[in-house]
C-alpha cells in the first residue's frame, strides 16, 4: 500500500500546473468551465485549499458555496449541485460545486426530475 497521497487535479488546476479555462477568481476560490458541460455556462467552484467534500470543513464549504451563489444570482435559473461520497456520485474527492444554468426544455433530466424518470422509462422499453 502507498503512503504517497493521491494526485488532486483540482489542487494541480488551483497551483496552475494543469490546465484550466478560468471562469472568475477570488482569493479563496476559482471557478472554472468543466470539460464536459452539461449545458452552456456550467461552471465549477473550487477553494484553493483541498477539502475533500462539503461535509469536511463546513467553513470552507460556506464561503464556496457564497461563491457559488454569486455565480448563480447572475443567471435567470440554474441549480447549484454539490456531492458527498462515491454513493452520492462524487468522483473528484475535491470539494467543487457546479452552478449549472438552466433553460425551460433545455432537456438536462436531474435524478429528481419528471424528465429523468420519463428517460429511465424509455431505456427500459427499449
Amino acid at each position: 500500500m502507498s503512503t504517497t497521497p493521491t494526485p488532486c487535479v483540482f489542487c494541480a488546476i488551483v497551483a496552475g500546473s494543469a490546465p484550466a479555462t478560468m471562469v472568475r477568481t477570488w482569493p479563496e476560490t476559482i471557478a472554472i468551465s468543466p470539460r464536459h458541460p452539461v449545458t452552456p455556462g456550467h461552471t465549477l467552484v473550487i477553494p484553493h485549499v483541498h477539502v475533500g467534500d462539503v461535509g469536511e470543513n463546513p467553513e470552507v464549504s460556506a464561503v464556496t458555496m457564497a461563491r457559488a451563489a454569486e455565480l448563480a444570482a447572475e443567471l435567470p435559473a440554474a441549480n447549484v449541485i454539490t456531492s458527498r461520497g462515491a454513493a452520492a456520485t462524487q468522483t473528484v474527492f475535491h470539494l467543487h460545486l457546479h452552478v449549472v444554468p438552466r433553460a425551460m426544455g433545455d432537456g438536462l433530466p436531474l435524478p429528481w426530475t419528471p424528465q429523468h424518470a420519463a428517460r429511465a422509462a424509455e431505456r427500459r422499453q427499449a
